[in-house]
């Protein structure tokens, strides 16, 4: 089956998609992204994903092409045409493409930007029994640009570090700056001390994640501490536990990092619990 996708205004058969040689997120890497989870046929953290769009949009003086109502009805639409009961919908917006290559921002009154989405099909995203068992991360030194608060397509260096990753038999990297964990390649990283969850403050050196906000907020409830501070490796290799979240796996736990077991090597009971609950909390808003 053809996946339909959605460019500039129009839904298409994916083999008819096409944009720009010009497009400035070729040329440039001068757009923002954001993922949506669709479970049970619909979205997951809808109105944070718009929101932290606009944030991203903002700081980067990119005009949006559409209200936050478009944006969902699009998604809606995409979701019903394409069959999905659990995977994700991607959306891209660009600054456009303008008549030829050029580092000065066109102007936005003639070069309209470029939005694109497209669905991906997940069955048993959240069955998901890379859960049951955890990941292995590594250690790498955190080499991005500064403003990773903006979700841009800048995705070089946290690809070149899933791919360490893989050549170390990890699933992912941990970046580490000035002696203290950052992030993960496509994730937020957390820490489990007792009946505390630890992870980094927000800032422009980590991404203002839609999970982990929605995370931190279930932990608290469900009577458990959170602390925003930096923490290093060493930290974390002693702590009792230790997750990522994000759209795609919620709340993963982690088992090994540099090759040394976390607590008991084993998800732990914090990380489970918090993905049981945030499952089943998503699934109530989801939209």
């Amino acid at each position: 089956m053809t996946r339909t996708v959605y460019v500039n205004g129009d839904y298409l058969p994916e083999t008819e998609a096409k944009v720009s040689i010009f497009d400035r997120a070729f040329l440039m890497a001068d757009g923002v992204y954001e993922v949506t989870s669709v479970l049970d046929g619909k979205l997951i953290d809808f109105p944070g994903h718009a929101k932290r769009l606009e944030r991203s949009l903002s700081e980067l003086d990119m005009p949006n092409p559409v209200t936050t109502e478009e944006l969902l009805e699009i998604h809606r639409e995409l979701v019903a045409r394409n069959g999905i009961e659990e995977g994700l919908v991607y959306l891209q917006i660009t600054r456009g493409a303008p008549a030829d290559r050029d580092f000065a921002f066109p102007d936005p009154e003639t070069t309209p930007p470029t939005i694109v989405l497209f669905t991906q099909n997940k069955p048993g995203l959240a069955a998901s029994p890379v859960a049951e068992k955890g990941i292995k991360v590594i250690s790498i030194e955190d080499q991005r640009w500064g403003r990773r608060d903006i979700k841009t397509v800048q995705l070089l260096y946290p690809s070149m570090g899933k791919m360490m990753a893989k050549k170390a038999g990890a699933d992912d990297a941990w970046m580490v700056e000035d002696g203290f964990v950052t992030e993960g390649t496509s994730n937020n990283a957390y820490i489990v001390k007792g009946n505390t969850i630890v992870t980094r403050a927000l800032s422009n050196d980590i991404l203002h994640g839609i999970t982990r906000a929605a995370v931190l907020r279930f932990a608290e409830e469900a009577q458990m501490q959170v602390e925003e501070r930096n923490y290093s490796i060493e930290e974390a290799k002693t702590a009792d536990e230790a997750f990522i979240t994000s759209a795609s796996t919620f709340v993963m736990p982690v088992v090994e990092i540099d090759g040394a077991p976390v607590g008991a090597g084993t998800p732990g009971p914090k990380a489970r619990r918090l993905r049981e609950i945030y499952l089943e909390e998503s699934r109530k808003a989801a939209v």
